[in-house]
């Protein structure tokens, strides 16, 4: 795997959607003044002029909105990283939860141990590792604003079923989105598009009928505003997807380079190959996080597909390996 190469396509990708994004909300705005400026000639005198500052009235409202849906999708991580992976269920690792099993102690030392070396490899600071124990199938996710409350999160399933090399390829994969930013870039993106449907929601609130069943005069500009908020949302969330799978790639390429071995995340993606409900059992609010997401419609998934990402890491394409779980072994003390 030529992971470097991959990096570079990867960031040089990301940037143009991103750019792409910028100018999707630049032509939302003019397509929102157009909208309404059709519609004030539609309801006013032909000849009246529009009122005082029409336009920058318009365009100050739909950035506050946008901004506004940033602000509350940003809440979500509030009280950072750890507090948002205990809201999905997660606990710290070697605090025995009530659903631990026979062997968690050194499995979550094991885990523990990858972290560690990781972060030394990687010159970052060990993000907290926490373990998802009412999750029975292959998954991580890591969370938080910066690498100072950074939590990396991994499933029953992964502790169960992956070999040391598999679980350290895992990690290093989720070290990749903290390097990388790539947990505030998912947040602002998110926040973004939630403005964007907010926008939407407000033309939709306006053409509402009221209680005796007739609309009010604001049905035609909230007509206007439904229209060009629809295909922004629509554009956002296609394009949000788009980064969120560049950075899928480029985290598969560092994970290869962090580790120096394409078997050890390649694995991870081959045993998830065939497994079913990736996603499904996971909180709603960490599902653009995880390192197998959900299957959605092409344009709008936030992972790519496995297969893919497998043919990426080998050069070509490979079959999917057998799940069983791994032997437990006394984890190697390093500290």
């Amino acid at each position: 795997m030529r992971f470097f190469e991959q990096q570079r396509q990867a960031r040089a990708q990301t940037v143009r959607l991103l750019l792409l994004f910028a100018l999707t909300l630049l032509v939302l705005i003019v397509a929102v003044n157009a909208a309404l400026a059709l519609t004030w000639r539609l309801i006013a005198w032909q000849d009246a002029a529009y009122p005082a500052y029409f336009f920058y009235i318009n365009t100050g409202i739909t950035l506050l909105f946008v901004l506004g849906g940033w602000w509350i999708e940003s809440s979500n991580l509030a009280g950072g990283g750890e507090q948002l992976a205990r809201r999905v269920g997660a606990r710290p690792a070697k605090v025995p939860g009530p659903l631990s099993r026979p062997g968690a102690e050194d499995t979550e030392q094991k885990f523990c141990n990858i972290v560690s070396e990781l972060a030394i490899a990687a010159s970052m600071k060990p993000p907290t590792p926490m373990v998802l124990d009412r999750v029975d199938s292959i998954n991580a996710f890591a969370c938080g604003w910066d690498e100072d409350d950074a939590v990396v999160a991994v499933t029953q399933g992964a502790l169960e079923y992956l070999t040391r090399d598999e679980l350290q390829g895992l990690v290093a994969h989720e070290f990749s989105h903290i390097r990388e930013g790539d947990m505030q870039l998912n947040m602002r993106l998110a926040g973004m598009v939630s403005g964007l449907e907010m926008i939407f929601n407000l033309g939709r609130t306006m053409c509402e009928p009221g209680d005796d069943g007739h609309r009010s005069f604001l049905a035609l500009p909230g007509f206007a505003i439904q229209a060009t908020g629809s295909l922004g949302w629509l554009a956002g969330r296609v394009l949000r997807a788009a980064v969120s799978r560049q950075r899928e790639y480029l985290a598969d390429a560092r994970a290869v380079q962090f580790t120096r071995s394409k078997e050890g995340l390649g694995g991870v993606l081959r045993k998830a190959l065939g497994q079913g409900g990736l996603a499904k059992a996971l909180h709603p609010s960490v599902q653009h996080m995880l390192l197998l997401g959900s299957e959605q419609a092409r344009w709008l998934a936030t992972h790519p597909p496995i297969a893919e990402r497998i043919r990426r890491i080998y050069g070509r394409s490979m079959g999917a390996l057998e799940i069983q779980e791994v032997a437990p072994t006394r984890p190697d003390v390093i500290f």
